[in-house]
């Protein structure tokens, strides 16, 4: 059993913010399945819980790496309350955001591994998917790599860090980067994936 298993949550943190990056996986893994099931009493779906649940560790790095977090002993509560307002946050957007990468039928990301369409929900899918692909080319090298390992070979952020020779939170920053970037490029441009 590794030695960092044994340090509280405060003491965890106080290592992580003085440059010890590898307790927080520790750290994260301990209350993972409360802060994954919170979610998930909230949204109900498992591809949604898991974005929204990167969204929130990777908040928690930013915030942590910042020096933001203020200590109360009460990291698990602190994260919750991250996990809630981006829980909102999502729902806010989701109005706003449908036209810039998703119509009411298809959604960029939900679409990309569905087996189960027709054969005109096929071949949408497949220009979608040859769009997105284009679009992919437009982002930075760091940040290109990590969302093809993620979406096309379907690996954990564990994984693509161990591949890319990153820490786990540096391989979920270039993520969200690139998800932000290429919503931006798609609104930018006014392109919609379904035509």
């Amino acid at each position: 059993m590794e030695k960092s298993k044994f340090y509280s949550d405060s003491e965890l943190i106080a290592m992580y913010i003085n440059g010890n990056e590898s307790v927080l996986e520790t750290l994260l893994n301990r209350h993972r399945d409360k802060i994954f099931g919170f979610i998930y009493s909230k949204v109900r779906n498992q591809e949604l819980t898991e974005d929204l649940f990167q969204d929130t560790l990777f908040k928690v790095v930013r915030t942590l790496k910042k020096g933001k977090y203020l200590e109360e002993g009460k990291f698990l509560s602190w994260v919750i309350r991250i996990a809630h307002n981006i829980i909102i946050d999502y729902f806010r957007k989701q109005n706003k955001m449908k036209n810039v990468y998703e119509t009411e039928d298809f959604s960029m990301f939900d679409i990309l591994h569905d087996p189960g369409l027709d054969a005109e929900k096929q071949m949408i899918r497949q220009q979608m998917i040859n769009k997105i692909r284009i679009l992919i080319e437009q982002l930075p090298k760091d940040q290109k790599v990590v969302l093809k390992m993620r979406m096309y070979e379907e690996l954990s952020f564990q994984e693509i860090a161990d591949k890319t020779n990153v820490s786990i939170n540096t391989a979920l920053g270039r993520m969200r980067y690139a998800l932000i970037n290429l919503r931006k490029i798609i609104e930018e441009n006014q392109i919609n994936l379904a035509d």
